[in-house]
């Protein structure tokens, strides 16, 4: 299975380009989006592959980061969108912008961001919903991983704010800050 390909680009289409690795040409599709993106021929190139193996059809598919990788995954497995589609669908919007109307389950959002009418849009919320959360990391900074792992032992967020608003500033080090944030959350 082809999962990443680096190399210079030989020809440049409106629905793919060339690629050579190593003296070999690959065709590799991608979205509008991406073509945009990337550099000009003769320019190096990285991309994420997704290898189309069904009945007598070999296209690949290329991807500038992992999390649009695993999204276009996750949109090619949903009956009734193929793999042509899911490319467009996975590129349309930035991720989290996704992630977000999914996990909000807002189908009016994921009608407009997809161009598309309520049943495929309640089917990409239903078909999503779990496995997006998981396969695109969430770009915003922790306020802090003490308070992320004080949250994670099942303290409230407004406890863990306050009790670490108590411990003096110089302590940087997270163990010890949430040593000290457990003392005073003890209290």
């Amino acid at each position: 299975m082809i999962s990443y390909l680096e190399g210079k680009i030989i020809f440049k289409g409106e629905k793919f380009i060339i690629l050579d690795v190593g003296g070999v040409g690959y065709k590799v599709f991608l979205s509008k989006k991406t073509l945009l993106k990337i550099p000009k021929i003769r320019e190096s190139l990285k991309l994420f592959c997704f290898l189309n193996a069904r009945q007598n059809i070999l296209d690949l598919y290329g991807f500038l980061s992992f999390g649009e990788l695993k999204f276009f995954e996750f949109l090619d497995e949903i009956p009734s969108i193929g793999p042509k589609a899911a490319l467009e669908i996975s590129s349309i919007a930035p991720l989290e912008k996704i992630k977000e109307a999914i996990e909000k389950e807002d189908e009016k959002i994921i009608k407009e961001i997809f161009n598309i009418g309520k049943k495929k849009a309640q089917m990409i919320i239903l078909a999503l919903s779990r496995k997006i959360k998981k396969a695109i990391p969430k770009t915003k900074v922790l306020k802090d991983e003490a308070f992320q792992a004080l949250i994670n032992l099942g303290f409230s967020p407004q406890k863990v704010k306050w009790a670490l608003s108590k411990i003096p500033k110089e302590i940087k080090n997270t163990e010890r800050k949430v040593k000290e944030a457990l003392k005073i959350l003890g209290k």
